[in-house]
């Protein structure tokens, strides 16, 4: 390794330090029982493989549990007036000021069938399942797919898959495990959500590492019953921190079903920490999805492709940009409220991100892989 690739990885490295230090109130699960005026409410189902802990303020850590453990919760959102889009107002203080602070106001253990009555209860009929990513915490799971949900706006059954991540970026191996260790516990959830017959769709959103767990999850579905169920219909992996190669062979197993988006950013710079520690194979989230071979592998299979390489991040790694930035975030919202697939490809999802990024950036270029092989390049103003 030449000295100034060593001090690149090493500055990589200490970015990754601070980015997992800064803002992470940790804890805030256990339910407050203080009220704030204009506070948003966001219902959601959580399965998790991890260990319980027996403590209200953090009920599972980052080890890795013996069986499945299903809770209902009710996050609460400062009011609008006091946070931004794509901002997570950690707590910090307690008990949890749901004024000020993300808060927990219901907390509460359900069986299998106490879940499945869950679903028939919201009277929604599309289901969307979180699978989040590397060095990330149980609490911060659930806060930040309760950001997303609400800035989205989406008016989906909302449900979180975590798994045991222990919170650290010095823990990527442990976390990498962990997923394996968790590939039959999704598959029995995304079954569950399917057997369901008030359930007419169900969307599966993995971030980073959670891409590994997601994609595996179906291809073993799809190994078992000859095919992924139809009620999978749309599969985005956001900076998916997933070998290129390996996404191309498990894709091809998986073989029709539903369809994959992904959303990319050759900014990302976690994902080059990954890619270096990889032995240098590129990341599946840090691609340009209009080099080769990577444009052949995805007309191919018919994959779509969003470069979000010039959207603003609030991160620092530019790791979470379909929470953090608030254009990515309410375009997001716009395709999924309008009911509307985000692989249709009559929609102008990358049009609006194009638009909506010039207008802030100042220059940018959104592209597209659709399935007939189109690839469409917004100019640059």
């Amino acid at each position: 390794m030449t000295g100034r690739s060593a001090l690149a990885i090493a500055g990589l490295g200490c970015a990754l330090v601070l980015a997992g230090c800064a803002g992470r109130g940790e804890g805030g699960l256990s339910p407050t029982p203080l009220r704030a005026a204009g506070a948003s409410r966001v219902e959601m189902l959580v399965a998790t493989t991890r260990a319980p802990t027996g403590a209200p303020d953090m009920p599972f850590a980052g080890e890795r549990g013996t069986a499945t453990a299903l809770r209902r919760i009710v996050v609460s959102i400062p009011p609008e007036a006091s946070r931004h889009v794509g901002d997570v107002q950690w707590p910090s203080s307690r008990p949890v000021d749901p004024a000020t602070s993300f808060a927990v106001l219901e907390s509460r253990p359900v069986d299998a069938r106490s879940a499945t009555s869950w679903f028939r209860r919201t009277g929604k009929h599309h289901v969307l399942i979180f699978v989040h990513g590397f060095d990330t915490r149980h609490d911060e799971a659930v806060f930040r797919f309760a950001q997303f949900v609400h800035d989205s706006g989406t008016a989906f059954v909302p449900v979180l898959f975590s798994w045991p991540s222990r919170g650290s970026v010095w823990a990527y191996d442990y976390d990498k495990e962990s997923t394996n260790g968790s590939r039959d516990a999704l598959e029995t959830l995304l079954r569950r959500a399917a057997a369901e017959p008030g359930v007419s769709e169900i969307t599966v959103l993995a971030h980073s590492m959670g891409s590994w767990l997601a994609v595996e999850a179906l291809r073993q579905m799809a190994i078992h019953d000859g095919a992924v169920t139809g009620k999978i219909r749309d599969v985005i992996l956001a900076s998916p921190d997933l070998d290129v190669d390996v996404f191309g062979h498990q894709i091809e197993r998986i073989g029709r079903g539903p369809h994959f988006t992904l959303l990319v950013s050759r900014d990302d710079h976690a994902l080059d920490l990954s890619r270096f520690n990889a032995g240098g194979v590129e990341r599946l989230g840090g691609i340009d999805p209009t080099a080769e071979p990577y444009r052949s592998m995805l007309e191919k299979r018919g994959v779509t492709v969003y470069d979000l390489s010039a959207l603003r991040s609030s991160g620092p790694l530019n790791h979470g940009k379909f929470t953090e930035s608030p254009d990515a975030v309410r375009v997001l919202g716009e395709r999924l409220l309008a009911g509307q697939p985000i692989s249709d490809p009559h929609v102008g999802f990358g049009d609006r991100v194009g638009a909506l990024v010039i207008g802030s950036v100042g220059s940018a270029t959104s592209l597209m892989v659709r399935p007939s092989g189109l690839l469409t390049d917004l100019p640059r103003r």
